[in-house]
C-alpha cells in the first residue's frame, strides 16, 4: 500500500493528554545526564527539589516528550514502510515556561509532506501543539521531520514549496566546547520518559538493525546538546532558552562522551555535537534561539 500524500495531510489525530509529575520531570533529566556532578548545585536544580521542595527546573527539551503521539506512522491506514523510516529533525519553540508538574494535551498534525522521487523517498513534518489542559495556554510547539526512505515517487499532492533548509554552522573555531558524559545504562533511563522501542533497549533487536549493541534515542542526544547550551551559556537558566533545532547524522552509543561545539551569534547559538572516542557527528546544523533578553 503507498502512500496517500492527501489522506496523510488531513489525518485526524486524537489529542493526547498527559499527566506529569515532579519525578517524571527529574527523571527524563536523568535520562539526557543531568547530575553526573553531584557538587553542580545549578544542575542539581533538574534532579532535586530542594530542601523545601520549591528549587525544581524544567529543562526546555521536556518539551519532545509531553503529549507525545506514540509510532503512529506503523498503523495500518498511513501507508508508510514505517520499517526504514529515519527521524531526521527535530525541533521546538517555547511559548510559555515549561511547569514541573501538571497536565498538557497535544495536537498533533502532518503539517507537510514533500516526494524527493521514486528510490529517493520522502519527507514528511509533523506539529504537535502541547497546551496547558487547564488553562488552554500554548506551552510549546513541537516539529519533527521524518525521512521515510521507501515511500518516494508518489508524484503530485504534496506540499508547495521545500523542506527547511539545515541551518548553517558558522565557518570559524567554535566560541565554546563542552563535553558532556553519557552513562552506558543512558539508554535505559531515557526510555522511561515514554520512548520504549526496543532499538535502545534490546541487544538481539540492535543486532537486527545492523546496530552493534542498543544505541541511545536520538531527541536523548538533543537533551545532552541542551544541556551543553544551558551550562556553558546560560547558567542553567530555562528561561533564556526560547527553542531549538537540530539534524540527526549519526547514532550514539551509551557511554559516548559527547563534545558540542558553540558559536555564540546575538541570539542565535549554533551548535555541533560529536561522539568524541569515534569521531562520529551525531547531531549537526543545530541552532538555539535565547530571548534577547538573556545575551
Amino acid at each position: 500500500m503507498a502512500i496517500d500524500p492527501h489522506h496523510l495531510l488531513h489525518r485526524a489525530f486524537a489529542p493526547v493528554s498527559h499527566r506529569f509529575t515532579r519525578r517524571d520531570t527529574q527523571l527524563y533529566a536523568l535520562g539526557v545526564g543531568l547530575g553526573f556532578d553531584p557538587l553542580d548545585a545549578a544542575a542539581l536544580r533538574y534532579v532535586y527539589e530542594g530542601v523545601h521542595g520549591d528549587a525544581l527546573r524544567t529543562l526546555p527539551t521536556f518539551a519532545n516528550v509531553l503529549a507525545f503521539p506514540g509510532f503512529w506512522a506503523r498503523e495500518p491506514d498511513t501507508g508508510i514502510t514505517w520499517q526504514r523510516l529515519v527521524h531526521a529533525e527535530q525541533a521546538f519553540t517555547l511559548h510559555a515556561p515549561l511547569p514541573v508538574e501538571g497536565c498538557v494535551t497535544g495536537h498533533n498534525r502532518v503539517s507537510a509532506l514533500w516526494d524527493k522521487g521514486a528510490g529517493k523517498g520522502a519527507l514528511m513534518q509533523q506539529q504537535r501543539e502541547v497546551r496547558d489542559s487547564a488553562s488552554g495556554q500554548l506551552l510549546a510547539t513541537v516539529t519533527q521531520l521524518t525521512l521515510l526512505r521507501a515511500d518516494g515517487g508518489w508524484g503530485p499532492g504534496g506540499s508547495a514549496g521545500a523542506p527547511p533548509a539545515p541551518h548553517p554552522v558558522p565557518d570559524r573555531p567554535a566560541d565554546f566546547i563542552c563535553d558532556l558524559p553519557t552513562l552506558a545504562q543512558a539508554a535505559l533511563i531515557y526510555r522511561l520518559s515514554g520512548d520504549f522501542n526496543p532499538l535502545h533497549a534490546d541487544p538481539a533487536v540492535a543486532r537486527a538493525a545492523g546496530f552493534e549493541r542498543p544505541i541511545l534515542h536520538g531527541m536523548a542526544t538533543m537533551g545532552v546538546a541542551a544541556h551543553a547550551v544551558l551550562r556553558t551559556l546560560l547558567d542553567y537558566d530555562p528561561a533564556r532558552f526560547a527553542g531549538m533545532r537540530v539534524r540527526f547524522t549519526a547514532p550514539v552509543l551509551p557511554g559516548d562522551t559527547l563534545r558540542t561545539e558553540l558559536w555564540r551569534d546575538g541570539t542565535v547559538v549554533s551548535l555541533r555535537t560529536t561522539a568524541l572516542e569515534r569521531g562520529a557527528v551525531v547531531l549537526n546544523n543545530g541552532r538555539v534561539d535565547l530571548h534577547p533578553a538573556s545575551i
